[in-house]
């Protein structure tokens, strides 16, 4: 998927006489709209960010890293945010100036590890740091060096209490010893060219060239001895002379292994398929010194993600998508019976993707979230007695055959179950960053659902934290509106409505509209929060924003995210003309001669096609296209993941399907046609979509004489995630629009 929370637009607009090229001025000729009210860019930039919350072994305190940047400081300042779960106490907040990763050893120790000194004396340093109750508040003590380890790309910890291990990922070369890594970084550094040779893919991936070196997981004791904790020495590579690396890059990390008090469960792409066009991964178990690795997947599967270990140590869950080569299938929940050897799907005929799984305390459930109707909803399943053989169809009746909505509106993520009967999740929404909840009283929740209750007891949700709250106040923030609309093959679709700041049901053609389409194409726009394409930031510059989910969308059902692959110019334009007729028919407050759009990766495809199909008639005055396809043949074989051109284009530019479809479906074969002005916003490290492609299209409409801008990132990747380059992007988007749509009064 070209962008895991992607963005699209559909832009088309009516065809303008060529005119001559301008040069755009880089002076500041245009300013945001301002207010006590109004929630602007660098409102959106300056929110606290806060990542997943880690429960401690009690369940009764949680850690939450958190930034915060300032513009004024011009600094992003960080810190371990640790909070009550149940007691009503102020929250306690440790700055952590240098980031690194916090994790707990014990229910009152946090475990931190951060970079210290400089050049060829950088190492990674382990700290302790005690966090109590003390006069109904919360205290830490001092930050207590344990040790350092013998290399600086230590990461994604998880710690076993019971048997005292330590088991992390980091950096090695082939070899696989760690100890090595350090005198083979510098006779790297010092080959004496800057050389990098490839003879097998991936040869670059993400924003990073593949260098000599590869994650593996590793083990090192770690417990305290008397009032001290004691680093081990002996560092064991648990997946060494098996060929596999794991956690899975690009973006691999915890959630890509677990571990129980002896054995580590992990995923692993096949090392025998080239990677570049193969999604095949595998689950493998073993032991914490890497004694005996047992493959647990069957071998005839797609990808597979997030395995975890229940309680008891006696079974495996894990997401499995059944096709290789694409990874958008739809994600099942497969168990493993180690005692029994017994391997079986559970979810074989729901039509949802699970996204994180997790046992009950007792392993008697299964909790995990999905998306659904644009929304992501924390659900529960018990876990049915093992099959007596391995099935990928395994007959089932209830209650095991329909997951139970917990939660039914905004964004869940980072699901935890806690001691007592308690989820511990984060929550997003349109209107407000992510949060973390309880869910209580799941043990009444279990009870009905195996009792088949008529009516099901959902839990009782308690908020923990309230990062932005106060930020927030006084802002105008859209919750959004949900719209059904008949598309494609007079089919509902959804889209989402977000009304600006002094919006009256009795406006007249008053309003510019605004049209996003997200990116994937897999992908949705959800009840969430994002911090790069913020529909409220849309809103909040006075643009009615409409958000479609069309065709290739997805928590529809698979039939609808399928529905694009080989169709990507066809069914998803079908469903946003009608969702754009629908709108311009039912809203008379919006100006439809005041129209723009924009979009990214799929979006930014969507911008080019509509540039030249201007018999869609939606009359669009501007576009803006981000990292977006020009041309498909050639990026078929320039992006890194071929896996996603091969699936979705049908086969490779020479052969017929995949021919056919970029003859047909490349933006590059309309350029003729193209007439809007349009902004191309593009990085130079985005490898899934390389910067040619913005290059190429700003070209064609330079020579065209469209008006047209072109800005370029040299130090960023598929997002923008620099703030201050991402505040330059929001300066640009909005100078783009408003030089053609923006009220000249």
């Amino acid at each position: 998927m070209w962008l895991p929370t992607a963005l699209a637009f559909l832009g088309l607009s009516t065809q303008k006489p060529f005119q001559s090229p301008t040069t755009m001025s880089p002076s500041n000729d245009f300013e945001f709209k301002q207010g006590p009210n109004v929630f602007t860019p660098k409102d959106m930039l300056e929110l606290a960010r806060p990542g997943a919350p880690a429960p401690n072994p009690a369940g009764d305190l949680i850690l939450v890293p958190v930034s915060k940047y300032s513009f004024n400081e011009k600094k992003n300042s960080k810190s371990i945010y640790v909070a009550p779960v149940d007691a009503s106490l102020q929250p306690l907040q440790i700055p952590f100036p240098d980031g690194g990763d916090a994790f707990w050893l014990d229910s009152r120790t946090i475990a931190h590890v951060v970079e210290s000194g400089k050049d060829e004396n950088k190492k990674q340093e382990l700290h302790a740091l005690t966090v109590d109750f003390k006069h109904d508040s919360l205290a830490a003590a001092s930050s207590v060096l344990i040790d350092s380890f013998p290399i600086t790309t230590a990461a994604d910890f998880r710690y076993s209490a019971a048997s005292g291990t330590l088991v992390f990922s980091a950096y090695v070369y082939p070899d696989g010893d760690l100890t090595k890594v350090k005198a083979q970084d510098e006779a790297y550094e010092a080959r004496g060219n800057s050389a990098l040779v490839y003879d097998e893919t991936y040869e670059r991936q993400w924003d990073t060239w593949v260098g000599p070196k590869h994650k593996s997981l590793f083990t090192v004791q770690l417990s305290k001895e008397q009032s001290s904790w004691v680093l081990g020495n002996e560092y064991t590579n648990a997946l060494k002379g098996t060929g596999l690396s794991s956690p899975v890059e690009p973006f691999g990390g915890t959630d890509d292994f677990d571990i129980s008090d002896s054995h580590i469960v992990y995923t692993a792409k096949d090392p025998k398929l080239p990677k570049a066009w193969h999604t095949k991964q595998d689950i493998y178990y073993v032991d914490f010194k890497g004694a005996k690795t047992v493959e647990l997947s069957s071998g005839a599967q797609g990808a597979t993600h997030a395995p975890v270990i229940n309680n008891q140590g006696d079974k495996v869950a894990w997401l499995e998508l059944d096709k290789d080569g694409d990874e958008s299938d739809r994600s099942k929940i497969v168990i493993y019976d180690l005692t029994k050897d017994v391997r079986y799907t559970l979810t074989q005929n729901w039509d949802r993707s699970p996204a994180v799984v997790k046992f009950s305390e007792s392993g008697d459930f299964l909790y995990f979230t999905a998306g659904d109707h644009a929304r992501v909803k924390v659900f529960a399943l018990p876990v049915p007695p093992t099959p007596s053989a391995s099935t990928t169809n395994p007959s089932l009746s209830a209650p095991y055959t329909t997951p139970v909505e917990l939660t039914s509106a905004r964004t869940a993520s980072a699901l935890e179950v806690l001691p007592n009967n308690r989820l511990l999740f984060s929550l997003s929404a349109l209107t407000s960053p992510s949060d973390v909840y309880v869910l209580r009283h799941t043990d009444r929740v279990e009870t009905d659902v195996k009792q088949q209750a008529p009516s099901v007891y959902r839990g009782e949700l308690v908020q923990i934290t309230k990062f932005s709250e106060d930020s927030l106040q006084g802002k105008t923030l859209s919750e959004g509106e949900d719209f059904w609309f008949k598309g494609s093959d007079d089919r509902d679709m959804h889209g989402w409505i977000l009304k600006p700041p002094g919006y009256s049901s009795s406006d007249k053609k008053k309003w510019p509209i605004m049209m996003v389409i997200h990116g994937g194409p897999e992908s949705a726009w959800e009840d969430s929060w994002s911090t790069r394409w913020n529909l409220n930031v849309f809103a909040n510059q006075g643009y009615f924003v409409i958000a479609m989910n069309p065709t290739g969308s997805t928590s529809f059902g698979q039939n609808l995210t399928d529905g694009i692959k080989g169709d990507w110019g066809g069914k998803p334009f079908v469903d946003m003309q009608k969702g754009w007729k629908y709108i311009l028919d039912n809203y008379p407050q919006i100006d439809p001669d005041r129209a723009v759009a924009a979009g990214a990766s799929w979006g930014g495809y969507a911008i080019n096609w509509i540039q030249g199909n201007p018999e869609y008639g939606f009359n669009f005055k501007a576009l803006f296209c981000h990292d977006g396809l020009f041309d498909a043949a050639a990026n078929s074989l320039a992006t890194e993941e071929l896996f996603f051109t091969l699936e979705e284009w049908g086969g490779r530019p020479w052969e017929p399907k995949g021919r056919e479809l970029a003859l047909k479906y490349s933006p590059s074969h309309t350029v003729g046609k193209w007439s809007t002005p349009e902004l191309i916003v593009h990085g130079s490290k985005d490898f899934r979509l390389a910067e040619t492609e913005g290059i190429a299209a700003f070209h064609a409409l330079q020579q065209l004489g469209v008006p047209s801008r072109l800005v370029i990132f040299p130090d960023e990747n598929h997002w923008v995630l620099n703030h201050g380059n991402s505040l330059k992007w929001h300066y640009e988007v909005f100078r783009w629009f408003d030089k053609y749509v923006g009220d000249k009064k």
